[in-house]
């Protein structure tokens, strides 16, 4: 199954958490594009963040992020 433009989005939204601390949040502003504001409420109904408009990573959610950043990390090495 490829990835979709939605699941990309909602990749680009995990990959933004700090993941060396579990103090520290995303705030997605109404202003932002509608695709970021979309992919993170999807966020929110799959349990994946605490709030609609970001928050902080559930730990179903800091799973998905870590994978998510070791994905990045291995197709995008610096």
């Amino acid at each position: 199954m490829p990835y979709t433009k939605d699941l990309v989005d909602e990749l680009n939204i995990l990959v933004r958490y700090n993941l060396s601390t579990t103090l520290e949040g995303i705030k997605v502003h109404k202003t932002a594009a509608p695709e970021i504001i979309a992919a993170t409420q999807r966020l929110y109904d799959k349990g994946l963040v605490s709030h609609k408009d970001g928050g902080y990573l559930t730990n179903l959610g800091r799973e998905a992020a870590e994978q998510a950043q070791t994905v990045l990390d291995l197709l995008n090495p610096s």
